[in-house]
């Protein structure tokens, strides 16, 4: 089989459950795990880079409202691959190539590609998806084993943080302006140990304010801006800790490891939260 992931999470869950081998086409956000940058890129960004968090909202806000795409596809390099199978999204057209765009393409090109579309909003949701990549692979085994050790460390932190105070956590997904996290954020926060105070999990994030952010008089303010690393997280925390309730903790995540993409690496930020909020409930006490 080959294999065109147009996700940088469904690139992760490939790899994972043994089918990287045939994945021949990947994004250019694709950087996980390392291997994945040696395959053949086939979407590119259409946004200019060195924008600040203020330019780069501008810009999807003006492209979006004028209808046009944030990705550009690579209709040679999809030809050139001779896909059997193209995995993409209808989640969120910021995130990745629309998969009316992809459609399209293979319309173009005469390409008789299956395309699987994945939209996860929560937690399980992305959990199915690793089950659903299984069936579309030929690798159920690999993608229940993986879903089963996903289970049995989440079931360990909430063992774990069961019987010890909830600090009140804000999540901010973007910093200028601020967003409210939704979809599985909110539910990773609340199995880390933390109540989360801004955002619906299922939901779409939203575009919240600094008021708003005061008013929800978090412990906690978790600095996690989608496409950003840590180092990046941290560097824009420090730009806005002017704006945060006076004395309230702060801690910048790698964002597209742990919190943004809707693959295996989620568990990671639930563990790192936890031990997060474990210090804070353990200084307090």
């Amino acid at each position: 089989m080959r294999i065109v992931s147009l996700l940088p999470s469904t690139t992760e869950i490939l790899f994972a459950i043994g089918a990287g081998q045939d994945v021949v086409g990947v994004t250019f956000e694709c950087d996980f795990p390392p291997e994945a940058r040696t395959r053949r890129i086939v979407s590119t960004s259409a946004m200019p880079e060195g924008l600040t968090p203020k330019e780069i909202d501008d810009f999807v806000v003006a492209a979006t409202a004028a209808g046009q795409d944030l990705y550009r596809l690579d209709e040679g390099a999809l030809a050139d691959l001779d896909a059997d199978l193209v995995v993409t999204q209808d989640l969120c057209a910021v995130c990745a190539v629309d998969v009316s765009v992809v459609d399209d393409a293979l319309a173009h090109l005469g390409c008789t590609a299956e395309v699987l579309t994945l939209d996860p909003h929560t937690l399980d949701e992305v959990f199915a998806t690793i089950h659903t990549l299984g069936r579309a692979t030929g690798r159920e085994d690999a993608a229940a084993s993986l879903v089963a050790g996903l289970h049995a460390r989440l079931a360990e932190v909430v063992r774990r943080v069961a019987h010890r105070p909830r600090p009140r956590v804000v999540l901010l997904e973007w910093t200028d302006p601020p967003f409210a996290p939704g979809h599985w954020i909110p539910e990773m926060i609340d199995l880390a140990g933390g109540e989360p105070v801004l955002g619906v999990a299922g939901a779409k994030s939203v575009r919240t304010t600094w008021a708003d952010v005061d008013a929800a008089r978090p412990d906690l303010v978790v600095v996690a801006p989608c496409g950003y690393d840590r180092a990046g997280a941290r560097a824009l925390a420090d730009e806005i800790a002017g704006e945060l309730p006076s004395g309230v903790r702060v801690h910048a995540v790698d964002a597209d490891a742990a919190w943004a993409r809707p693959g295996p690496r989620l568990l990671d930020g639930i563990e790192e939260l936890a031990r997060v909020l474990d210090e804070m409930c353990a200084s307090s006490a």
